[in-house]
């Protein structure tokens, strides 16, 4: 479109927005203001949809707790299709600045919020951005061995709307890859780096989004705008961990390192808490690793195992040792996996046999005599293992289904308390709880505080991420059970001045997201005036439009 023509265009259709938001009598003589949607002929044919099919699609995520049915939803072709709405929206925003009802904007990828966070309310539109990963499927991940410049080390310039697994797809046949994953690949880069993005190798490499060189942006103003630790450096740590608040992500650029070949995968059961998180903290100190006392893990989480009956809930244990396994959980009622993992760069490496030998078998891990075990997998295997799981899920109807999970950080020093007052007390007094439970340690140092991300505000050097990831049936009360249960959880902390920070949090006011965000928050509030000043992005997190 011509420049001049793009001007008349913006017009005409704000002039539209003026008069369809003009007070309108109804019958009864009250006047209301109702905002309408953007012309859709300013889009390419087909790009908003208002259709019941789409918009019903988009008001509901992978909690299936919270439905918020949108008035449009933007299936967008170009990054281009993304700056048009925000500009649109924002403009008209800004003219109506007197109204109290805002066009509101949310990003939508794989939905895996469990809260709404990627809802948009009923007078919003919600960008599809599953939809941009199809039209640029070919070309959303490009991978650069040998840059140029000060720091030659390979980067891959990947959008947001791309899958983690389409980035490791992608690099590994370069030989090279991402350090720090979550433990679901199939969920967008844009989505993970706006909440932080934690998995095992974070106590390493830190979260996701220690690891990015730099973004593209839409902010809430509709500017396209590329940023960088040097080069518009205040959005670029607002949006990293920033909730979606101040832009939609459209390129990241990921720092690489040499790919992995082979991973040795091991899992050790522990009886008694204290020495299961002594022995996590152990294998994350920085202390230990580069020729520590204990060999250096390149992963590392924790898990609970719960007796409710049935079998070890993994396919990872030999099915010999199953009875074995379930009768230890049967007898202490909760026994912890510690799960690590070594990686293996060339073929044939014994290196990964001799650490396994000096932690596992010369016993300086303290976890149960007779119950370490190991497997070996391709690196592509061990960081797509969710993946099966899922499937497996969705065949039996079981993976739409509601999903009130909770995700804590511990401080270090309340790790104990937490698993005397929590695990030991409300989740086993209650016996409910379905899905994993993970916990173990992360480093605060391989964080960077001028993200937007959230940690607790204890001064100590590690912290703990406990995360219950429930799933339950609709119709039996279970997640309004499970619910309570997360309510029981809060309250103990509250109660006990733990001092612990929700991960992926949800709350309903801005006084609660205040609290949570504290010394941050106004740096926080600051950086919304300035990159989304009409308050108008993500408004399912409810931090501004509550």
């Amino acid at each position: 479109m011509a420049a001049g023509n793009f001007t008349m265009a913006t017009y005409f259709i704000l002039l539209l927005f003026i008069i369809t938001t003009l007070p309108i009598s109804t019958l009864n003589g009250t006047k209301t203001s109702k905002p309408q949607l953007l012309d859709i002929n300013y889009f390419p044919t087909g790009a908003l949809r208002t259709d019941p099919a789409a918009t019903t699609a988009a008001a509901t995520d992978y909690g299936h707790i919270v439905h918020r049915r949108p008035a449009a939803v933007l299936h967008p072709s170009s990054v281009d299709d993304i700056v048009k709405l925000l500009n649109l929206a924002h403009d008209h925003n800004n003219m109506n600045n007197n109204n109290t009802t805002t066009f509101t904007v949310a990003a939508r990828g794989r939905s895996h919020s469990v809260r709404g966070q990627a809802m948009a309310a009923e007078n919003g539109v919600v960008v599809d951005m599953m939809r941009l990963r199809t039209a640029r499927y070919n070309s959303n991940v490009r991978v650069v061995v040998s840059p140029r410049g000060h720091r030659r080390r390979p980067y891959a310039d990947v959008g947001g709307e791309a899958l983690w697994i389409d980035v490791l797809d992608a690099t590994l046949r370069h030989g090279v890859a991402p350090a720090s994953w979550t433990d679901y690949l199939h969920l967008t880069v844009g989505g993970t780096l706006s909440n932080a993005g934690i998995g095992g190798q974070s106590f390493r490499h830190g979260p996701q989004i220690s690891n990015v060189h730099e973004m593209d942006v839409v902010t809430g103003t509709g500017k396209l705008v590329t940023c960088s630790p040097s080069n518009n450096t205040d959005l670029f740590y607002a949006v990293l961990g920033g909730l979606g608040q101040f832009g939609i992500i459209t390129r990241a650029r990921i720092a690489l390192h040499p790919a992995p070949k082979r991973v040795k995968w091991v899992r050790l059961l522990y009886s008694d808490f204290a020495a299961f998180t002594k022995d996590q903290e152990r294998l994350i100190s920085d202390r230990n690793h580069g020729g520590g006392v204990l060999p250096e893990v390149d992963y590392l989480e924790g898990s609970l195992m719960l007796h409710r009956g049935g079998s070890p809930p993994s396919s990872f244990f030999p099915a010999a040792d199953v009875p074995r396994i379930t009768s230890l959980v049967a007898r202490h009622r909760l026994v912890y996996c510690l799960e690590l993992a070594i990686n293996s760069y060339v073929d044939g490496d014994r290196r990964q046999d001799e650490l396994l030998e000096r932690l596992v078998v010369e016993g300086r891990l303290n976890y149960l005599p007779g119950f370490a075990y190991s497997k070996d997998a391709s690196y592509l295997e061990f960081l797509d293992r969710v993946r099966s799981g899922e499937v497996a899920l969705h065949s039996r109807g079981l993976w739409e289904v509601p999903h009130p999970w909770l995700n804590l950080f511990v401080p270090k020093s309340r790790i104990a308390d937490f698993g005397s007052g929590v695990f030991r007390d409300i989740v086993l007094r209650r016996n409910i709880t379905t899905g994993p439970v993970l916990v173990y340690p992360m480093n605060r140092n391989k964080w960077d505080d001028r993200t937007s991300a959230v940690l607790p505000e204890a001064a100590e050097d590690v912290f703990y991420t406990v995360g219950f990831l429930h799933s339950s049936g609709f119709d039996d009360g279970g997640w309004e059970e499970l619910e309570e249960q997360n309510k029981e959880i809060m309250e103990f902390c509250e109660r006990s001045g733990m001092g612990v920070k929700q991960y992926l949090a949800h709350y309903a006011t801005t006084e609660e997201w205040a609290k949570h965000f504290g010394a941050k928050w106004e740096r926080f509030r600051h950086r919304k005036s300035a990159f989304d000043p009409m308050k108008m992005l993500s408004p399912g997190q409810r931090i501004f439009n509550s």
